[in-house]
């Protein structure tokens, strides 16, 4: 919320003001009018040497041309770079380029996204980088560990980082899709009925995947245990990226 403050006014001459202008707040940013009508409101006296600062205009959107990579979705696309509108208004802005399927998008394909996001993490990454001292050699501060919610959001999501690092493609939705389909978020789900479970191989855990393609397809790093949710998800969606290209690709029983 804006503020204000007086000088105090001195005895020798009771008719000098002076106003002290304050930086605004996330008020005045979404009525920038009554910011603008409140500053006009209290002129300074001409001997008053106050300077005024104008109020900072909301940074607009930005354009920036974006080349899908292989596992991308527009989701996932319009999620990392806040998208105004989401998914929906970026397949709108690209329909020309991306089709009538807003689901296959290729890679190579160039999409035009409008964020003030880009440059909004590249001015907390330069005004956050530590200040070398005078003298010595700046310390490195430790990063903190990421933590993650126990409950299908955070599994996915831990997931989904510990995928990046391995360089396996998938997508939050198209991994929570397949989760509803095939186990509706329960990591102790098992199949006694199908015929894997007749072979002798029941499909387990969020994303029913079988002993054999669990082991084959176990991500180093996660337990081995095909009922872990983070171990289920990365391993099947490492299996459904070997056989389908991506767990973004997989509508059925795969």
């Amino acid at each position: 919320m804006p503020g204000r403050g007086k000088h105090r006014r001195p005895r020798t001459s009771p008719l000098t003001r002076g106003v002290v202008a304050v930086g605004t707040g996330g008020a005045a940013l979404t009525l920038p009018l009554l910011g603008a009508t409140q500053a006009g409101a209290a002129q300074p006296a001409q001997s008053a040497p106050a300077a005024q600062t104008a109020p900072q205009a909301a940074q607009p959107a930005k354009s920036l041309t974006y080349t899908v990579s292989k596992g991308d979705t527009l989701y996932r696309i319009a999620d990392k770079y806040d998208v105004s509108g989401g998914w929906k208004q970026l397949y709108k802005d690209n329909r020309a380029v991306v089709g009538d399927d807003p689901r296959l998008i290729h890679p190579g394909l160039k999409l035009k996204v409008a964020t003030t996001k880009a440059a909004a993490k590249k001015k907390a990454t330069q005004s956050s980088a530590p200040a070398k001292p005078a003298g010595g050699v700046a310390k490195a501060t430790p990063a903190a560990a990421k933590t993650y919610a126990n409950n299908l959001d955070g599994w996915i999501r831990e997931a989904l980082d510990i995928m990046a690092q391995k360089g396996i493609p998938g997508s939050y939705d198209g991994i929570y899709r397949n989760i509803m389909r095939e186990s509706s978020g329960n990591p102790q789900a098992i199949n006694n009925w199908d015929s894997n479970a007749a072979k002798g191989t029941p499909s387990k855990g969020l994303l029913q995947v079988i002993d054999p393609t669990f082991a084959a397809y176990h991500v180093p790093g996660t337990p081995y245990d095909p009922y872990d949710p983070v171990a289920n998800i990365t391993a099947a969606c490492n299996y459904a990226a070997d056989r389908y290209g991506s767990i973004d690709n997989v509508f059925g029983p795969y």
